[in-house]
């Protein structure tokens, strides 16, 4: 049992008024642990901690080099327990065992490791000649105080993409994890400690809604940086807009994996886009759950992809042999089975799964499901699903390709796929999403920056374009 009970403010964990929020398995039902929702008057104290430590404490007149050392530092820390986070993400995510290890947690010692390199190579200040005659200095400052709310799919990973940036900027954060899913970052604390990381710097409160309002709105924020679905991000922008307050938003996608006529069909290709679309559960912004497949190797490419689909096994998260887990709560699932339905009666063809797996009574499980025949105006080819199903589309020639890969609100992600990999790349530069991985399913770069175009959000996380988000510029005219 995992209880963190209370807010964890100026680097301690303090008695909290408000509920008490159980964490569930989504494998099971089973009581993880719980946590305790901040009330808006905790949400203040927490701010005004990292406003201390922003301006009075010892973080305000650290080097780049010295905050480099610290991220390197919490990344010590974390890894000497990287077994003990990938099992509490493992259980409350539903992430399959044998992949968490380096898809939750080696993600995250890895933008981690990013930061801690390029940190102290970047260029805080600068001098130029001025046009008037003499000198200008130009100095890259934090923006101050960071609200980061977070996804429950990677809690791990999508913090450090904030919190990395913003301790290499000079910032204080207030982190607010998803309630599904708050246990992770919770044990993050004994991390910071570990590290030696100054009181009030980070700081955690968990909750629900109303917590995560309250951290938005508060005018204590200089910065708000939030991931997770379009229609919150919507409303977190419309918030921040009337203060003009700063904000980056990273949200939904419906990426496409684009096959191009001359691919080799192989075991490596096949299991990458099965990968693209399946890892985590499908529970990733960036899956590729659209596969764009050439009419002329169309059922070819639909038989190999559904027989790997169907091959996957699915069950316990905890057990090694599992493949794909439990979606994270009943309403993804029903939500998700819902669509699938109505793919089918819009003409699609079911290939592989498309009901819930057998013997597995207990948790929020759905059969990894392969829809062909599917058109890209279908509801299930433009809505974000969030679950183990992707759908294959037929397309005739390149520029067919590039246009549905397009034709999508998000524009986050994708992939080209090409026994020629200049081809590839030059057809993944024409599609307007924020990253493309040509023959592979990877969707980012720790050291390159990551977020979409279109829907999918405003602002880039990753590399030192992820550290100038957190920095405003001045200029002082010598």
């Amino acid at each position: 049992m995992h209880n963190y009970e209370g807010i964890y403010v100026s680097g301690k964990w303090s008695p909290s008024a408000g509920a008490r929020i159980a964490v569930t398995s989504p494998a099971s039902g089973e009581v993880l642990g719980h946590v305790t929702a901040a009330t808006s008057e905790e949400v203040g104290a927490a701010i005004a901690a990292a406003r201390d430590a922003l301006e009075r404490g010892p973080w305000a007149t650290t080097t780049a080099a010295e905050r480099a050392a610290a991220i390197g530092r919490l990344a010590d820390a974390i890894e000497a327990e990287s077994r003990d986070y990938a099992d509490v993400v493992s259980a409350e995510v539903g992430s399959p065992r044998k992949w968490t290890s380096f898809g939750q947690i080696g993600t995250a010692l890895g933008v981690l490791r990013t930061f801690e390199k390029i940190t102290p190579e970047y260029r805080f200040e600068d001098r130029r000649p001025s046009v008037i005659g003499g000198e200008v200095l130009v100095r890259q400052l934090p923006v101050g105080v960071v609200g980061a709310i977070l996804p429950w799919n990677a809690p791990l990973f999508t913090a450090f993409l904030k919190l990395a940036p913003a301790l290499a900027a000079g910032c204080t954060l207030v982190l607010k994890p998803s309630p599904e899913a708050p246990l992770a970052l919770s044990k993050l604390t004994a991390a910071v400690e570990a590290a030696g990381i100054p009181a009030g710097v980070i700081n955690i409160v968990s909750g629900d809604v109303q917590t995560g309002e309250a951290l938005v709105s508060h005018p204590g924020v200089d910065k708000v940086s939030f991931t997770g679905s379009t229609a919150a991000g919507r409303r977190i922008g419309a918030v921040c807009a009337a203060d003009i307050r700063r904000c980056g938003l990273e949200l939904g996608g419906k990426s496409a994996a684009v096959v191009l006529d001359d691919v080799v069909l192989d075991q490596k290709v096949v299991s990458g886009l099965v990968t693209g679309v399946m890892a985590n559960n499908g529970q990733v912004c960036a899956a590729q759950t659209r596969i764009l497949l050439p009419r002329s190797r169309y059922e070819e490419c639909v038989d190999a992809i559904a027989a790997a689909v169907a091959a996957l096994t699915v069950g316990d998260p905890a057990n090694r042999s599992t493949d794909v887990g439990p979606v994270i709560n009943s309403a993804a699932r029903d939500r998700i089975e819902a669509h699938i339905q109505r793919a089918v009666q819009d003409g699609a063809r079911v290939v592989a799964g498309g009901s819930r797996p057998h013997g597995l009574d207990t948790g929020w499980f759905v059969a990894p499901t392969v829809l062909a025949d599917v058109h890209n105006d279908m509801a299930i080819a433009r809505e974000e699903l969030f679950g183990p199903v992707c759908v294959l589309i037929p397309y005739e020639g390149e520029d067919e390709a590039v246009a549905l890969a397009n034709d999508s609100d998000y524009g986050l992600a994708g992939a080209v796929w090409s026994a020629d990999a200049a081809r590839a790349a030059r057809v993944a530069a024409r599609l307007r999403v924020g990253s493309v991985s040509v023959n592979s399913p990877a969707p980012l770069d720790f050291g390159s920056p990551f977020g979409g175009f279109k829907k999918s959000g405003v602002g880039r996380e990753g590399g030192p374009e992820g550290i100038a988000g957190y920095l405003e510029t001045q200029s002082i005219i010598l």
